[in-house]
């Protein structure tokens, strides 16, 4: 991946398959407003065009139905397209000594990285099950990226498609952060309604990124702008959560909110290429 050709990285963009009739599937589109399906073909043509990277994974997860690619398709999808493509995997930590074989397989393979999904795979992220996956991660000192916060998968359903919004929380991260100091850990989307919470965790630790994803810019809070310009300005990734938002329209309502000229390609790039081992970091971890 050759950075200066790039305008932005994305962060989190999931490859998924068709899902159609499937009912959390249908949910979420209706809550994101979206209703296009794309190929990867497509996927890659589309942020190729764009100029911009992007991580790519799919999410292993039984609550809600939803298939997952599997990570060795992810991983032959972003080694076809490296040079705007990076794969992380997804392993579900709830399935124990299978899941640590799996995460130890992946890495061995060059996997770059791993998305956790707490209300989906239905785990607390500092819960005692998934500290021998978190051990397999830390000796590559690769990333994980945990969800965050609410859940458009599963809002507006029945008793919300079983999915509990606490396993969100991400002060539960603050406890694998300090367990587990050599994993660069990012906090996926704003993450309402524990945005304090967030900032407090990423100011605190190091190691600790947060990805913008998931939501519009348009909806960021005071303080997350206040705090992406100051404090945290190494810390703040961009993240569209593709297919549900799409980069261009982040983007585009992106550069309507206060940030500051000088921290935005920050955030477009630089943290990103840091954090990824694309670039020289800005020293903060």
């Amino acid at each position: 991946m050759n950075i200066e050709q790039l305008v932005a990285i994305d962060t989190h963009v999931h490859v998924e398959p068709d899902s159609r009739g499937n009912p959390a599937a249908e949910a979420a589109r209706k809550y994101f407003g979206h209703t296009a399906t794309i190929s990867r073909q497509e996927l890659a043509q589309y942020y190729r065009s764009l100029k911009i990277g992007c991580v790519v994974f799919s999410v292993d997860e039984r609550l809600t139905g939803r298939a997952q690619v599997p990570n060795d398709d992810v991983a032959a999808f972003a080694a076809e397209n490296a040079d705007i493509m990076i794969a992380f995997a997804s392993v579900d930590p709830t399935r124990g000594a299978e899941a640590v074989r799996e995460a130890r397989r992946l890495i061995a393979s060059g996997i770059r990285g791993f998305k956790l999904h707490p209300p989906v795979q239905q785990f607390h992220a500092n819960d005692r099950i998934a500290y021998p996956l978190y051990e397999a991660v830390a000796e590559a000192r690769l990333p994980i990226i945990f969800h965050t916060g609410h859940s458009g998968i599963g809002s507006g359903m029945r008793g919300g498609g079983g999915i509990r919004l606490k396993y969100g929380n991400p002060m539960d991260i603050d406890d694998v952060a300090v367990d587990f100091p050599d994993i660069p850990i990012v906090l996926a989307h704003p993450s309402f309604p524990w945005q304090d919470e967030a900032l407090s965790v990423c100011l605190h630790k190091p190691q600790v990124f947060i990805d913008l994803s998931g939501w519009s810019p348009k909806y960021f809070s005071a303080t997350l702008i206040q705090y992406a310009n100051t404090l945290l300005k190494h810390k703040m990734l961009f993240g569209s959560d593709f297919p549900m938002i799409k980069p261009d329209r982040w983007l585009a309502d992106f550069e309507k909110i206060a940030i500051r000229d000088e921290v935005r390609p920050l955030i477009l790039k630089e943290n990103a290429a840091g954090l990824l081992g694309l670039a020289a970091t800005s020293g903060v971890y």
